[in-house]
C-alpha cells in the first residue's frame, strides 16, 4: 500500500489523522474542497467534489487505498446528507471500482446503531438501528461497502467511530471516545490486513464502559493504547431522558416524540412462541 488518499482531509478528524498516517505510507493524496494546512513532504492536495463522479474518478487515479472521511455530520439536514453522505459515498466506491483501488476504510459511526439501549452490549453482527438521518446515511455507506466487495472485490473496513474529539467532554463520550492514535491504528489495519473483506468494527479506545463487543477488532490486531477517562474534561451538562436511554445520546432526540420504546427480538420471539 504505497499511495493512499484521504477524503475530507481538511476536516477535524482528517487533521488529527494526517500526521499519524503519512509516516506509514509513501504518498498521501488529500482530497477535499478546502485545502488543508501544513502539507507534509509526501502529501499533495487534490480539490474534488465527491458528488461529481468525474472529479472523484480523477482524484483516485493511481491510488492503492482510500480513507473515506468526507461527509456531513449533521443529524437533521437531509438534503445535505443525501448530497454528501449518500451520493458522495456511492461515487467514491464507483470511482474506486473504475480505478481498481484495492482498499477503502470507511468512516462509519456509532449512530448506525444508536437506538440500542445503553445497558445492552452489541456487536457488529447485530442489526443496524440508526438514530437519525445521519446514522441512516452511515448504514447506507456500510451497505455500499458490502455491495462493492461482492461485485468488485474492493476490501473495506467500516469503522463505527464513537467520539473522535480531541478529548472526551461528557460521560457519554467517555464511554465511546477514541483517540487519534487508536483510530489511526484501526485505519492502518483496514488498509493492510489480508483478511479484511466487507468488515465492520467499532472505533473506541480502551474504555471501562462496555457498550460494544469489539472482539473482531482485537482479533484483527487492534490494541488500543489510550483510556478515555484519563483524557476527559467534562464540559457538557446532563442529558434528557431519551438521550440517556440510548447509545446514540442526543441524536436519538431528533424528531422523537418522547415515548421511550425498546425493541427486543428475543422477547418478541418468545411471545410469538407462547401465542402459538
Amino acid at each position: 500500500m504505497k499511495r493512499i488518499a484521504m477524503t475530507g482531509a481538511a476536516g477535524r478528524v482528517g487533521t488529527l489523522l494526517r500526521p499519524l498516517l503519512r509516516a506509514h505510507f509513501g504518498h498521501v493524496s488529500l482530497i477535499d474542497l478546502q485545502e488543508p494546512t501544513g502539507l507534509g513532504d509526501n502529501e499533495t492536495f487534490v480539490r474534488a467534489d465527491l458528488t461529481k463522479l468525474d472529479e472523484t474518478q480523477a482524484a483516485l487515479k493511481d491510488i492503492d487505498g482510500v480513507v473515506h472521511l468526507a461527509g456531513i455530520a449533521s443529524g437533521t439536514d437531509m438534503n445535505a446528507i443525501l448530497h454528501a453522505n449518500v451520493l458522495g459515498t456511492y461515487n467514491l466506491y464507483e470511482a474506486a471500482r473504475i480505478n481498481k483501488v484495492e482498499r477503502v476504510v470507511y468512516a462509519s459511526s456509532n449512530h448506525a446503531t444508536g437506538f440500542y439501549p445503553r445497558g445492552e452490549i452489541i456487536s457488529p453482527l447485530d442489526p443496524m438501528r440508526p438514530d437519525s438521518p445521519y446514522g441512516l446515511s452511515k448504514c447506507w455507506g456500510e451497505l455500499v461497502a458490502g455491495l462493492y466487495y461482492d461485485t468488485s472485490g474492493i476490501r473495506s473496513l467500516s469503522i463505527r467511530i464513537g467520539n473522535a474529539g480531541t478529548y472526551p467532554n461528557s460521560e457519554r463520550s467517555i464511554a465511546i471516545w477514541i483517540s487519534a492514535r487508536d483510530l489511526a491504528q484501526l485505519v492502518r489495519i483496514g488498509l493492510t490486513h489480508p483478511l479484511i473483506a466487507a468488515t465492520v468494527v467499532y472505533g473506541v479506545s480502551d474504555t471501562d464502559e462496555k457498550w460494544w463487543d469489539n472482539d473482531l477488532a482485537r482479533r484483527l490486531g487492534y490494541q488500543p493504547e489510550d483510556r478515555p477517562r484519563d483524557h476527559a474534561r467534562i464540559e457538557q451538562g446532563a442529558e434528557g431522558p431519551v438521550a440517556l436511554a440510548f447509545q446514540g445520546g442526543g441524536f436519538c432526540e431528533i424528531n422523537h416524540d418522547g415515548t421511550i420504546r425498546m425493541r427486543n427480538a428475543e422477547g418478541l420471539a418468545k411471545s410469538l412462541e407462547a401465542a402459538e
